[in-house]
This record gives structure tokens, sequence and C-alpha cells, in this order.
């Protein structure tokens, strides 16, 4: 069972909101943000290579056209497998942990893997950001000296930045999942 929102990113952008339910005690969770646009890339490439075209017929050197080129060229890769990310997923599984994904333009993923006894909680936390306060969601991560303390706070959605209604979503289905998983193990003690 799949369903989607539409929802704002921080800074106004449209995003969507997928989320599956696998069973009981499995959900993923996609934010996916505009996918790039041809016609802003094919501007920003016809700029450079204009400016390029005008170096070359002032000073008449064939090494500024083919160096606007190339520098555009390895740009645009850099852009597209490094810093364009098209989605981030959360997969949780109650019985094993929390796998954050994170699909680029070009097709590169990048996947962190979270073992559930190392998850303390999933929290929604506040920053101030250019006098702007943002919130975004969050991982705790448990203190194996102190089971009290937190070791470190793996933040989520970097990329996308939803607002607060979207991370209302996603903290309200993972908390589901880490319930089922705080009362499991009473359940079975009981009996």
């Amino acid at each position: 069972m799949a369903e989607e929102r539409r929802f704002l990113s921080a800074s106004g952008v449209p995003i969507a909101l997928r989320r599956r339910q696998h069973s009981a005690s499995c959900r993923e969770l996609a934010v996916r943000g505009p996918r790039l646009q041809l016609r802003s890339l094919s501007a920003a490439t016809s700029a450079v290579w204009l400016a390029a075209y005008g170096l070359f017929a002032l000073c008449e050197n064939s090494l500024v056209l083919s160096a606007a080129i190339f520098i555009t060229l390895i740009g645009l890769i850099i852009y597209l497998h490094f810093v364009k990310i098209d989605q981030e997923s959360l997969l949780v599984i109650g019985s094993l942990g929390i796998q954050v994904t994170s699909a680029y333009a070009s097709g590169k993923e990048s996947t962190t893997f979270i073992e559930m006894g190392q998850v303390k909680d999933v929290v929604i936390n506040e920053a101030i950001h250019m006098q702007k306060v943002i919130y975004y969601l969050c991982i705790l991560l448990q203190d194996p000296e102190d089971p009290q303390g937190v070791s470190e706070v793996v933040p989520l959605f970097q990329s996308s930045k939803p607002r607060l209604d979207c991370l209302i979503e996603v903290y309200k289905s993972c908390q589901e999942i880490l319930e089922q998983r705080k009362t499991a193990p009473q359940s079975s003690e009981i009996k």
C-alpha cells in the first residue's frame, strides 16, 4: 500500500512524500524533490559558452572556448553525481534498523544503515538559520557507555528540507514502528 502527498520544502519548492507500508513493522518513506529542469540547465550552459565566445572574440584564443566547454562538462558531471539529490528515503524495519538512502540525479545512490539497537529515538529538532526557524528530523543514536545518553545525532532529509507538516507525517510513522519495538519485548516477557 503506497500513498503520495504533496508538501513544500523550507524554501517553498514543491516536494512529494511517498509512504509505502511493506508490513506492520516495515515502512518506507521517500521525499522526492523537483527533477532537474532541462531549461535551467540549458540556460546556464549557454550563458557560460556565450561568455567564453565573447572572450574568444576579444583575445582570439581557441583555448578559451575549449576550456569553457571542458569546465562546463566537468562541472555538470560533478553537480549531477555529487550535489543534486532527487530523492531521499527512509526504510524503517522494526526488527532490524533504519536505512537512509539518497538518490542522486546521475543515478548514484548513497545508503547508510543504522541498527535498531543503536537507535535511541527519532525526533523533530529545530534550528535557527538566517533569521528563520527551520525544523529537521533526526535519529538519536544511543551512547554505548551511557544508556541514557546520546552519542550522535543523524539528521535526515538534508537536501529536500521538508517543512514541519511533512516532517510530522514521517515522525508519526517512525514512532509507530519504534513503539511496536518497545512494547514487543515487554509483552513476550509477561507470557
